[in-house]
């Protein structure tokens, strides 16, 4: 099984949007794509399912998907670690 694929993503603002995440790391290659991605239930916020596509994801939140993990933070804390 290859290594898990750990990403920083630096929070700009109070929140981003589950969705707009996982375009905005590159996991998914569009919008329409992120939104299957969540629906089909393959992503999990803290450990938990997350069905809402447009969920508010805010730094401290990690963001699982297969293959890769994203640990938000706050902006200006991406190689804080």
């Amino acid at each position: 099984m290859p290594p898990l694929q750990q990403i920083t993503f630096e929070l700009r603002g109070e929140f981003i949007t589950l969705d707009s995440l996982l375009k905005a790391t590159g996991l998914a290659d569009s919008g329409g794509r992120a939104k299957t991605m969540v629906a089909e239930g393959r992503v999990q916020v803290d450990g938990q399912d997350e069905m809402r596509k447009t969920a508010k994801i805010r730094a401290g939140q990690v963001v699982s998907v297969q293959g890769a993990r994203i640990r938000v933070v706050p902006e200006g804390q991406g190689d804080a670690d």
